[in-house]
Protein backbone atom coordinates (compact mmCIF):
# COMPACT_ATOMS: atom_id res chain seq x y z
CA UNK A 1 0.00 0.00 0.00
CA UNK A 2 1.04 2.74 -0.94
CA UNK A 3 0.93 6.00 1.30
CA UNK A 4 -1.56 7.95 -0.82
CA UNK A 5 -4.07 4.96 -1.37
CA UNK A 6 -7.21 5.97 0.19
CA UNK A 7 -7.34 2.78 1.97
CA UNK A 8 -4.15 3.53 3.92
CA UNK A 9 -4.80 5.84 6.71
CA UNK A 10 -1.47 7.79 6.20
CA UNK A 11 -2.84 9.34 3.01
CA UNK A 12 -5.16 11.16 5.33
CA UNK A 13 -3.64 14.86 5.45
CA UNK A 14 -5.99 17.15 8.21
CA UNK A 15 -4.63 20.27 6.03
CA UNK A 16 -6.61 18.96 2.89
CA UNK A 17 -9.67 17.85 4.79
CA UNK A 18 -12.61 20.48 3.81
CA UNK A 19 -13.46 21.07 7.84
CA UNK A 20 -10.12 22.15 8.37
CA UNK A 21 -9.77 24.37 5.51
CA UNK A 22 -13.54 26.10 6.30
CA UNK A 23 -12.54 26.32 9.92
CA UNK A 24 -9.11 27.83 8.65
CA UNK A 25 -10.69 30.50 6.46
CA UNK A 26 -13.94 31.19 9.11
CA UNK A 27 -10.96 31.87 11.72
CA UNK A 28 -9.73 34.51 8.90
CA UNK A 29 -13.02 36.15 8.75
CA UNK A 30 -13.57 36.34 12.24
CA UNK A 31 -9.95 38.39 12.69
CA UNK A 32 -10.86 40.75 9.71
CA UNK A 33 -14.35 41.18 11.25
CA UNK A 34 -12.78 42.01 14.83
CA UNK A 35 -10.51 44.86 12.93
CA UNK A 36 -13.80 46.84 11.41
CA UNK A 37 -16.40 45.37 13.59
CA UNK A 38 -15.03 45.14 17.80
CA UNK A 39 -17.80 45.64 19.83
CA UNK A 40 -20.22 43.39 18.17
CA UNK A 41 -19.37 39.55 16.80
CA UNK A 42 -20.05 38.52 13.90
CA UNK A 43 -23.89 36.72 15.20
CA UNK A 44 -24.61 39.79 16.93
CA UNK A 45 -24.36 41.74 13.69
CA UNK A 46 -26.01 39.03 11.87
CA UNK A 47 -28.86 39.19 13.51
CA UNK A 48 -29.08 42.76 13.21
CA UNK A 49 -28.62 42.59 9.73
CA UNK A 50 -31.16 40.02 9.18
CA UNK A 51 -33.95 42.00 11.77
CA UNK A 52 -32.71 45.25 9.16
CA UNK A 53 -34.02 42.84 6.17
CA UNK A 54 -37.39 41.27 7.71
CA UNK A 55 -38.21 43.57 10.48
CA UNK A 56 -39.70 42.44 13.58
CA UNK A 57 -39.97 38.15 13.36
CA UNK A 58 -39.93 36.14 16.27
CA UNK A 59 -36.83 34.68 18.17
CA UNK A 60 -36.77 31.17 16.55
CA UNK A 61 -37.60 32.54 13.23
CA UNK A 62 -34.56 34.86 13.22
CA UNK A 63 -32.34 32.06 14.67
CA UNK A 64 -33.42 29.95 11.37
CA UNK A 65 -33.11 32.70 9.11
CA UNK A 66 -29.67 33.10 10.37
CA UNK A 67 -28.74 29.60 11.05
CA UNK A 68 -28.60 29.63 14.39
CA UNK A 69 -29.93 26.84 16.87
CA UNK A 70 -32.78 28.30 19.67
CA UNK A 71 -30.09 28.41 22.32
CA UNK A 72 -27.60 30.19 20.77
CA UNK A 73 -30.05 33.05 19.34
CA UNK A 74 -31.25 33.50 22.47
CA UNK A 75 -27.73 34.23 23.98
CA UNK A 76 -27.07 36.93 21.12
CA UNK A 77 -30.44 38.46 21.44
CA UNK A 78 -30.16 38.92 25.08
CA UNK A 79 -26.60 40.36 24.81
CA UNK A 80 -28.28 42.55 22.12
CA UNK A 81 -31.15 43.68 24.18
CA UNK A 82 -28.48 44.33 27.06
CA UNK A 83 -27.30 46.88 24.49
CA UNK A 84 -30.50 48.51 24.06
CA UNK A 85 -30.06 47.54 20.01
CA UNK A 86 -33.21 45.34 19.96
CA UNK A 87 -36.41 44.84 21.99
CA UNK A 88 -38.36 41.93 23.11
CA UNK A 89 -42.33 41.46 23.17
CA UNK A 90 -44.54 38.76 23.17
CA UNK A 91 -46.95 38.20 20.16
CA UNK A 92 -50.64 39.24 20.48
CA UNK A 93 -51.95 36.16 19.48
CA UNK A 94 -49.69 33.32 20.91
CA UNK A 95 -48.07 34.75 24.41
CA UNK A 96 -45.73 32.27 24.32
CA UNK A 97 -43.86 33.69 20.91
CA UNK A 98 -40.99 35.99 21.37
CA UNK A 99 -40.87 38.86 18.95
CA UNK A 100 -37.39 40.42 17.99
CA UNK A 101 -37.48 43.92 16.54
CA UNK A 102 -34.16 46.56 16.05
CA UNK A 103 -34.84 49.71 18.46
CA UNK A 104 -33.69 53.06 16.88
CA UNK A 105 -30.28 52.76 18.22
CA UNK A 106 -29.62 48.86 16.79
CA UNK A 107 -31.24 50.53 13.42
CA UNK A 108 -28.73 53.21 13.25
CA UNK A 109 -26.28 51.09 14.27
CA UNK A 110 -26.75 48.55 11.83
CA UNK A 111 -27.12 51.19 8.98
CA UNK A 112 -23.29 52.38 9.73
CA UNK A 113 -22.33 48.62 10.08
CA UNK A 114 -23.09 47.38 6.54
CA UNK A 115 -20.97 49.22 4.77
CA UNK A 116 -18.24 48.02 7.65
CA UNK A 117 -19.15 44.70 6.25
CA UNK A 118 -19.18 44.74 2.62
CA UNK A 119 -15.52 45.70 3.46
CA UNK A 120 -15.15 42.99 5.51
CA UNK A 121 -16.50 40.75 2.96
CA UNK A 122 -14.42 42.16 0.62
CA UNK A 123 -10.76 41.77 2.62
CA UNK A 124 -12.26 37.78 3.31
CA UNK A 125 -12.13 37.47 -0.42
CA UNK A 126 -9.47 39.45 -1.24
CA UNK A 127 -6.58 36.71 -2.42
CA UNK A 128 -9.66 35.88 -5.17
CA UNK A 129 -10.07 37.20 -8.51
CA UNK A 130 -13.85 37.81 -8.90
CA UNK A 131 -14.43 35.04 -11.10
CA UNK A 132 -13.08 32.87 -7.94
CA UNK A 133 -14.76 34.61 -5.53
CA UNK A 134 -18.09 34.37 -7.07
CA UNK A 135 -17.15 30.66 -7.50
CA UNK A 136 -16.58 29.80 -4.26
CA UNK A 137 -19.33 31.66 -2.88
CA UNK A 138 -21.86 29.37 -5.26
CA UNK A 139 -19.95 26.57 -4.38
CA UNK A 140 -19.87 26.97 -0.33
CA UNK A 141 -23.99 27.90 -1.11
CA UNK A 142 -24.35 24.51 -3.04
CA UNK A 143 -23.30 22.51 0.00
CA UNK A 144 -25.18 24.59 2.24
Amino acid sequence: MSPDDPGNDRGYRLQDQIGFILRKAHQRHVAIFASHIADLTPPQFAALAKLRDVGETSQNQLGALIAMDAATVKGVIDRLAARGLVRLGKHEVDKRRLLVGLTEEGQRTVEQLVPLARTITEETLAPLSAREAATLLQLLAKIC
